[in-house]
């Protein structure tokens, strides 16, 4: 008897601290998107509609160390640059792992335009809201100079301190990186953001880059956003699944085949003469 009342003091605990834990969570939300299907939320599911063309290619895969501040750490090896390719599968296993600053730089077979609102979504495997892992993302429009970009953290409470390997991220304070969103959903970015850079056609992006964030506070190591803050992401993640794990990029706004063009002038034509004979 006495066993059965423990069990429910201790129960009821962990239920109060998850309650408050999540009070506070809400309480101390930051600037920027919530998680899907939250208000204001920008994630773009897997099967979103908007959704026109997947990567079909990888240029390059350059694996990071599974714990940069080991000298003797092995590459992460989880999955391999195939795993990028085609629509997202939302689950956590089909992805490949980046590793510490590790990146990855797909192709595709149309180039993505600067269309109206978002243009592209990558999509992690993240376990939950919180369980999330982020990278930066650059772009190319001639396959060999990369624009990124801009991101920012902007945490709420400062100094912040260090996110473990398993620890919760809230993503509202997180901008413009990948991963910020739940197995099943991508980030959404949109090219315009990008207009007015010199060797950077927006309407011809013919190559995506993911480089993974590392998240570590130590200045040694760790990555910085636009405004050389530390961005602070779950550290040390010391396996071959480490890094961010990229499941794939969907595409918004693809440029159309040339044969695509073709066919609707000649619909164009045909409407029009059609037209006159009335």
């Amino acid at each position: 008897m006495m066993k059965t009342k423990n069990r429910s003091r201790l129960c009821s605990t962990v239920l109060l601290v998850l309650a408050q834990a999540s009070l506070t969570h809400s309480l101390a939300a930051g600037d920027y998107a919530p998680a899907a299907g939250q208000p204001g939320s920008e994630a773009i599911a897997m099967n979103d509609s908007s959704i026109v063309a997947w990567a079909t290619s990888v240029e390059s895969l350059v694996r990071g160390p599974q714990d940069i501040s080991n000298a003797e750490s092995a590459l992460a090896s989880y999955g391999s640059g195939d795993n990028a390719l085609g629509a997202a599968q939302g689950t956590s296993g089909g992805v490949v792992s980046l590793g510490d600053g590790g990146s990855i730089t797909l192709g595709f077979d149309n180039p993505i335009y600067n269309g109206e609102g978002f243009d592209f979504a990558v999509f992690e495997n993240g376990f939950s809201d919180t369980f999330l892992e982020f990278a930066f993302v650059e772009v190319s429009s001639n396959g060999s100079d990369f624009f990124r970009f801009e991101a920012d953290y902007a945490p709420v409470s400062a100094p912040p301190s260090q996110i473990g390997g398993f620890g919760s991220v809230d993503t509202t304070e997180y901008d413009n990186l990948a991963g910020k969103y739940k197995q099943g959903y991508g980030t959404p970015f949109d090219l315009a953001e990008l207009e007015g850079i010199a060797d950077l056609d927006i309407n011809n992006i013919v190559a995506i880059r993911i480089v993974d964030v590392v998240g570590s506070l130590d200045a040694s190591y760790g990555s910085t956003d636009k405004d050389g803050d530390l961005i602070n992401d779950p550290y040390a993640t010391p396996f071959s699944s480490g890094g961010f794990d990229l499941d794939a990029i969907g595409v918004m706004h693809a440029v159309p085949e040339p044969q695509t063009y073709a066919a609707l002038l000649g619909l164009v034509a045909l409407a029009i003469s059609l037209m006159r004979r009335r």
